[in-house]
């Protein structure tokens, strides 16, 4: 491919993310009706108060306080348990081991919304709603398999000289996993937490299950607030949207250069 092509090619999907980002940001600062004359042009009359009123709120605070307690834990309890499971799959060889990782793959095919009303029994049935746990424990339970797969494939590119070592020096199995693999494998670790962080911070559909009470609500239930019966905000929507998922886009460029090397370890040999 030559240097124009792949140029004009990436040009092209920057374009097409940026975009919508940029025009969101600068929805945020237009009026009702600016924004509907010229939703991407620059605004009119820069209106920084729509931004103010939503960060001097003490909702705006509450639902990023209640977003941030769910993805952190969801965060924490899916590395830790992923990251055991991907190790004991590739260094311990037992019966049915081989069938035990195909089945939980199976989980990449069916999304929480697939199981949301026998998952909403679940939930209410071991007495977790309208709480952190009962949006928690459904996000860990649906991002293992994808974070177990990534895990799983980084695991198998370390040297297998470095297990051999360690068994003859006498370091068991937890003692290398926690002094020598997880040290090594800080780029699949912040790739699988920012995605998995990301996922719960944009979740929608299982936080508006499972809490009834608005001081429990997510950021994407907040959104709620800005619409009426009859119109909607869409300028302070707009605001919003900036001010919550500026998180995630700081945590993702944070982490960039080891999420690149999680994603592409094992994809070129030499």
């Amino acid at each position: 491919m030559s240097p124009v092509v792949r140029y004009a090619a990436l040009f092209l999907v920057a374009g097409l993310v940026l975009i919508p980002l940029v025009a969101t940001v600068l929805g945020g600062f237009k009026t009702l009706g600016d924004l509907r004359v010229n939703p991407f042009g620059l605004p009119a009359q820069w209106e920084w108060r729509n931004y103010w009123d939503i960060l001097g709120g003490s909702r705006y605070w509450q639902l990023m306080g209640n977003s941030a307690v769910i993805a952190v834990l969801t965060v924490i309890l899916t590395v830790m348990v992923s990251a055991m499971a991907a190790f004991v799959f590739v260094h311990i060889q037992f019966f049915g081991s081989t069938f035990l990782v195909n089945y939980l793959l199976l989980g990449l095919m069916f999304p929480a919304a697939t199981a949301i009303l026998p998952l909403f029994i679940q939930i209410r049935d071991l007495g977790l709603l309208d709480n952190y746990w009962g949006v928690v424990l459904p996000q860990v339970a649906f991002g293992l398999a994808s974070s177990i797969l990534l895990f799983r494939n980084y695991f198998k590119q370390l040297p297998a000289e470095l297990f051999e070592a360690a068994l003859i020096d006498g370091c068991g199995y937890f003692r290398f996993f926690w002094h020598i693999v997880l040290p090594l494998s800080r780029p699949i670790l912040a790739t699988v937490a920012v995605i998995v962080f990301v996922h719960s911070w944009n979740s929608y559909l299982l936080p508006l299950v499972v809490f009834n009470r608005e001081t429990l609500y997510t950021w994407p239930l907040g959104i709620m607030a800005y619409q009426g019966e009859f119109s909607t905000d869409w300028n302070l929507v707009l605001a919003f949207i900036t001010l919550t998922i500026l998180p995630a886009v700081i945590m993702f460029f944070a982490a960039q250069k080891h999420i690149v090397a999680g994603l592409t370890s094992g994809s070129v040999k030499g």
